[in-house]
């Protein structure tokens, strides 16, 4: 995968102009069994070509500087599909595994894997983790990996924890702030994304991040996910470079 270790990759990101970049970017990698069909190739090689392109985002987002990216690897709604798709895409998981997590521990980058893990086969599970074990104590870009991730059941899981300790007595109904479900959630401990980049021309959230992307920008762009190359990362970062953020307040020029 060739991201270099020798690059701190928690140093604060800016553009060329010294604008602020965002710290924490989530991609919503859409488009793979398109990219294939519209050129006659199984759906099987467009996951295959997504993965390439993957790789690309993760080296450039080292480069740049980004603290976090999050991507959508696999959804808890995509055990739907045909089990030969999915039996393809278990495989792919593997070979990223068996193939990059060793370049990508050697580069310092911590993976963390949100989504549910009660109902997972345990071959799966324990490639899982696996991957977080071994990068558990690298300082370097946080790589989060949504798998088996649907954002209506993570915040379920919350407010079922919640429930659990007002039941025990560990806390009162008043005490869930949006604080409490914050660190209940599986994201407990990261930013909130800044950015969520889509692909293929849609524009969903999926059942993505739903309660973090409250206050994140959107960019979404018509190249399918195989062809998202640095070229077309630096155009969303360019493109949030630019943008406003009030959080819901003024803009400061405004009267």
């Amino acid at each position: 995968m060739s991201v270099s270790p020798d690059r701190n990759l928690h140093a604060p990101a800016a553009d060329e102009t010294g604008a602020k970049m965002p710290r924490h970017v989530a991609f919503i990698m859409d488009g793979n069994g398109r990219w294939a069909t519209a050129r006659g190739l199984p759906r099987t090689e467009g996951h295959r070509q997504g993965l390439a392109a993957l790789r690309k985002v993760i080296r450039h987002a080292g480069r740049v500087g980004i603290e976090t990216i999050t991507i959508y690897s696999f959804s808890s709604e995509n055990w739907n599909r045909p089990q030969a798709e999915v039996s393809f895409l278990m495989g792919l998981l593997r070979r990223f595994v068996q193939r990059d997590l060793s370049e990508l521990h050697e580069a310092n980058v911590r993976i963390r894997i949100i989504g549910g893990r009660s109902d997972l086969e345990p071959g799966i599970l324990a490639l899982l983790n696996e991957a977080e074990d071994l990068t558990r104590h690298n300082t370097g870009l946080n790589l989060v990996v949504a798998f088996n991730y649907g954002a209506r059941s993570e915040i379920v899981r919350a407010a079922q924890e919640l429930a659990e300790k007002v039941q025990a007595g560990e806390m009162q109904p008043a005490d869930i702030t949006e604080d409490a479900i914050t660190a209940a959630l599986d994201t407990s401990g990261l930013p909130d994304p800044d950015l969520i980049i889509r692909t293929s021309g849609e524009m969903r959230l999926s059942n993505f991040l739903l309660w973090q992307a409250a206050y994140s920008e959107f960019y979404f762009c018509d190249l399918y996910w195989p062809d998202f190359d640095e070229a077309a990362f630096d155009k969303a970062l360019s493109c949030f470079c630019s943008r406003e953020r009030r959080y819901g307040g003024l803009d400061a020029k405004a009267n």
